[in-house]
């Protein structure tokens, strides 16, 4: 199913593909909320500017999100302090909490009709012995001069035992929003190009840099790279610094009144609530059911769960839409923003937002477009792209290694299994022919897609979704469908096709 915002938005203004090498002041790499916040911003400035996307304008995470516009991700400011201190959590709290009135700003200046709202948030626990875990991130809250409160009694249709409740957070329709920033770029003479594919970026003698797609060149000054995961493997090795998450999401209209506030458990399993109004009804936003990409789950995990929780709750309710998005997730859970590299001046990147890029992507906007203005950001030493403090986090970096090492070599040389007739109608799964490696899916009336199962991003073997019908990569969260098309980056390329029917 598509999501609820791309079914509730009309298409925005349908963009022409590149067809010709133009020269522009800043190319931005992805159309989601956080190249567009970067072209909005640049275009006001006086920037001549360019936005390259490889499919629709927010069709990918942004157009998949819970679109919750929060400081409170979740139990994070204890972490910040034991691990950098007051001062460097403080900043992170203030950056988003600037990012909140930021949007805000954007909205009422451009007068953008996107259902915009201040909520509570709230973390909560239905568990006693999770309370100390609460407490302790209220104590750390109100360490740095944040005020926030325990409460015991919230509007969930359930007990809890207790919840940190950040107030005058907000929550929007994230296409709508969208929508206002592309107008208000291309009122400003900045061009949006969709279905254009960028394959390369190479630097000039002059130090400007040729970005390459649809056999076509934009000759740009400043590159931003916001495709959600990083393309470029080198420099920037953000594919050993990096992994992606899916998680899942449903609307169910429930049949009787909601109440107010966003709310979110904080261990597993996860379940996030939201309410929207569209044309006038309210409905029930569950987000959760969250693995690694590329580890294959089962429908009762994911969306089942969700609805079985729902259901609890709501039992007349009726699910209207199911959706998923991927978010990348870095070593030490904090975005990379800023230099792409130390080895390519003017060249920026956002990524690693978390399950949180409605804030942290206006963060990384103002950070980098302060950047190519040549101001001192308050904030940008929080989330340089180039540390190396990620890789304290040595459990998880052997684990990044560890997956890439089985698909990329080991799961290689063993053989597959699965024979071609245990494979059943609507469903997928890897199958050797002559000594290789055959990805097959039967469609519901029998019809065989046969592809090359191999990411085609760095060589990793990939694993069939039986939920989506999609290859994933388990190294670094590319994903394909069944006829092999790319979805997700950081691989751009289709997989290699067989004609078996």
């Amino acid at each position: 199913m598509n999501s609820l915002w791309l079914d509730d938005t009309k298409k925005i203004e349908k963009q022409n593909p590149l067809s010709n090498d133009i020269k522009t002041d800043v190319c931005i790499i992805g159309a989601g909320i956080f190249g567009l916040t970067c072209a909005y911003y640049l275009s006001n400035l006086g920037f001549q500017v360019t936005v390259l996307e490889k499919n629709n304008i927010g069709e990918k995470t942004t157009g998949h999100t819970t679109a919750k516009i929060t400081s409170q991700h979740g139990l994070f400011y204890s972490y910040l302090i034991n691990s950098y201190g007051k001062k460097f959590a403080s900043n992170y709290l203030e950056a988003n909490e600037n990012a909140i009135q930021n949007i805000k700003e954007i909205i009422d200046t451009e007068k953008i009709k996107c259902d915009f709202e201040y909520q509570n948030n709230y973390v909560y626990t239905t568990k006693k012995s999770e309370l100390r875990a609460i407490k302790k991130e209220i104590s750390s809250v109100e360490s740095l001069g944040f005020p926030c409160e325990f409460v015991t009694k919230t509007g969930l249709p359930f007990e809890i035992e207790g919840a940190i409740c950040f107030k005058h957070q907000a929550q929007f329709h994230p296409l709508k929003y969208l929508t206002g920033l592309c107008n208000s770029i291309i009122s400003h003479s900045g061009k949006i190009y969709t279905h254009t594919t960028v394959t390369n970026l190479e630097k000039n003698i002059n130090s400007s840099y040729n970005i390459f797609a649809n056999n076509c060149s934009v000759t740009a000054k400043f590159v931003i790279v916001a495709c959600h995961y990083p393309f470029i493997n080198f420099p920037g090795f953000y594919f050993t610094k990096m992994y992606q998450s899916t998680s899942y999401i449903i609307a169910m209209d429930p049949k009787k009144s909601l109440f107010d506030g966003m709310y979110i458990n904080f261990t597993n399993p996860i379940f996030s609530y939201r309410k929207v109004k569209i044309n006038g009804k309210e409905l029930l936003l569950v987000g959760g059911g969250d693995h690694k990409t590329g580890i294959p789950s089962s429908y009762q995990d994911t969306y089942g769960l969700l609805e079985q929780e729902a259901k609890k709750f709501y039992p007349e309710g009726e699910v209207l839409y199911r959706w998923n998005t991927e978010d990348c997730i870095s070593l030490d859970k904090i975005p990379y923003i800023g230099n792409y590299s130390i080895a390519m001046p003017n060249v920026f990147v956002g990524t690693g937002f978390k399950k949180w890029g409605m804030t942290s992507s206006n963060v990384a906007a103002n950070i980098i477009v302060d950047k190519i203005c040549g101001k001192e950001n308050k904030y940008e030493y929080i989330f340089r792209a180039s540390r190396l403090k990620p890789i304290k986090n040595r459990d998880e970096l052997k684990n990044i290694f560890l997956q890439s090492s089985n698909s990329l070599l080991f799961d290689k040389l063993k053989r597959a299994n699965l024979a071609f007739e245990k494979i059943q109608n609507n469903s997928g799964g890897i199958i050797e022919v002559n000594n290789q490696k055959v990805g097959i899916y039967k469609s519901l009336n029998g019809k065989i897609y046969a592809v090359k199962p191999i990411c085609t991003h760095l060589g990793c073997l990939l694993s069939w979704n039986d939920i989506d019908k999609t290859w994933d990569c388990p190294c670094h969260g590319s994903r394909f469908d069944f006829t092999g098309k790319n979805l997700y980056n950081p691989a751009f390329k289709n997989l290699e096709t067989y004609d078996i029917n």
